[in-house]
């Protein structure tokens, strides 16, 4: 029988006992400081993996959002596109039928078809053929692949092109692990790529770190919070983007102090409203990758719908196909005039202005501003509004 003493002694360690705080969008607010400068005034320029961008706009490699028509409207409108490599512009010579088949099916099916659609292979003479087409429409190629599609295409992206090449996975590592095969060495990858490379996507400081250690010039943020994703309820993994973007922008901060290279960070899917972007940006977010936002586009080739690179899986989708309607031109989602009030059109002058009113003259230094947990910010005082919901 055991002593007094001994349970006295006893200490048990629960795992509950060491969770920490994490912040979504809806958790925080930006607070106003001492100073205020004038929209006019806020600058969104920056240089991006060597791309002049005017607006911290980047849209996100999905099917339903990114083709060489829309890739030409953004880079007319300031901001970057990414091609999907892995989707249906690299398998089909015309891929409309096949957009207009995932946008129509009806929900029963929708699996069905995706898995289906994304079946066919993908076709080098595609890829350079995109590439070429996204030029021509204005903009520079930037293009998106998982890691063991980027081994095999990176090199071939660079011959025919591309400008930026964005290694992006479910969960981006510094050291991954396979029993069955060679991994793809991101050290390598980068030193043999004669243009950028981007990676995405992780939450974690010290990955981001070893990332940029490895070349990685842009760093994406988010795993699972995009609208058409569900790799958060299907797997069970997930940082809320506040509290990511913060954490890897800190990494970021460390690297540029020890190294004098300063490595972009993309808060990456959780965005619906202005107020989102803005908290992005102040979380210590570079630039915002945006996607169901950008599929209500007109230009958009998703046609009022969205879906994401996982949700094609036949063995375990991590995403579905969501109906986001199309309300009007990708300028107006972008830079208004505002036809809502609920903060959904006009994201770039949102942005602008929140940044004004924060006394930010640059995304550096919105990245300063200071920003309070505020669960009720949302609520408060809006009783009215809420009673009609």
């Amino acid at each position: 029988m055991q002593t007094k003493e001994a349970a006295a002694r006893r200490h048990f360690r629960s795992k509950v006992d060491s969770i920490r705080p994490t912040y979504g969008f809806d958790d925080v607010s930006l607070a106003p400081g001492t100073e205020t400068v004038e929209p006019n005034d806020v600058s969104l320029e920056q240089d991006f993996a060597g791309i002049p961008l005017q607006i911290p706009v980047l849209a996100a490699a999905m099917d339903a959002v990114v083709d060489a028509r829309s890739a030409g409207v953004l880079a007319g409108l300031g901001g970057l596109a990414v091609l999907n490599l892995e989707g249906v512009q690299a398998r089909y010579d015309d891929p409309a039928p096949v957009l207009e088949r995932i946008a129509t099916a009806p929900d029963a099916d929708i699996q069905a078809v995706l898995a289906e659609a994304y079946a066919a292979p993908i076709r080098e003479e595609l890829i350079a053929r995109r590439i070429a087409e996204v030029q021509a429409a204005g903009s520079r190629a930037a293009v998106a692949a998982t890691p063991g599609a980027a081994r095999r295409f990176g090199a071939f992206c660079a011959e025919h092109g591309a400008d930026l090449f964005l290694v992006q996975s479910q969960v981006s590592s510094a050291r991954h692990l396979a029993s069955e095969y060679e991994p793809l060495s991101l050290a390598e990858f980068t030193r043999s790529m004669p243009i950028p490379v981007a990676v995405g996507n992780t939450t974690h400081a010290e990955a981001a770190f070893a990332l940029m250690e490895q070349g990685a010039a842009a760093v994406f943020v988010g795993v699972g919070p995009g609208a058409a994703c569900t790799t958060r309820e299907v797997l069970g993994i997930g940082v809320p983007q506040v509290t990511a973007v913060s954490d890897v922008a800190a990494a970021r901060d460390a690297f540029f102090a020890e190294t004098g290279r300063w490595v972009p960070v993309v808060a990456d899917g959780g965005m619906k409203k202005g107020g989102d972007i803005a908290k992005a940006i102040a979380a210590g977010a570079d630039a915002v990758m945006l996607g169901s936002p950008l599929a209500r586009a007109e230009e958009a080739p998703g046609r009022g719908t969205s879906w994401g690179m996982a949700a094609p899986s036949p063995v375990l989708p991590r995403g579905t196909r969501i109906k986001v309607g199309t309300v009007g031109s990708m300028e107006r989602i972008l830079f208004g005039p505002s036809h809502v009030t609920d903060g959904t059109e006009n994201l770039v002058g949102a942005l602008r202005q929140s940044m004004a009113a924060l006394g930010a003259r640059s995304i550096r230094e919105m990245q300063q501003v200071e920003i309070v947990y505020a669960p009720s910010v949302a609520t408060e005082g809006k009783s009215w509004q809420l009673r009609g919901r």
